[in-house]
């Protein structure tokens, strides 16, 4: 893999992102969102958010899932954790990212 390479693996109506594979959540939190069409673009997009929100959590590395269903898109952001951490502090972080309204509203506008 080059450097700066994500594995993207796509499976029956879903899509994985992750720096090292196989792909790992350790910690994960998960939202809905409406249906979009391009979802290597939204898991990319995601990634980067929990990235700058987390960069400062020793031996943390991304993940991003992304699913469609009948109800519109499922979104798992998380990643794998190699260090010590505090897991509930890292989740409401990522939490804060994924239900910030401005970034659902830009992630959306990216992946239509």
């Amino acid at each position: 893999m080059a450097r700066g390479a994500w594995h993207m693996h796509e499976e029956e109506g879903g899509l994985i992102l992750a720096r090292r594979w196989p792909a790992r959540f350790d910690l994960v939190v998960e939202t809905r969102l409406p249906p979009v069409t391009r979802r290597g673009r939204l898991a990319h997009q995601v990634r980067q958010d929990v990235w700058r929100a987390l960069r400062d959590l020793r031996g943390f590395s991304p993940c991003v899932s992304v699913r469609t269903d009948e109800e519109g898109t499922v979104l798992r952001a998380g990643g794998q954790l190699d260090a010590a951490a505090p897991g509930a502090l890292a989740a409401r972080r990522i939490a804060a990212v994924l239900e910030d309204p401005g970034n659902r509203a830009r992630w959306l506008r990216w992946s239509r």
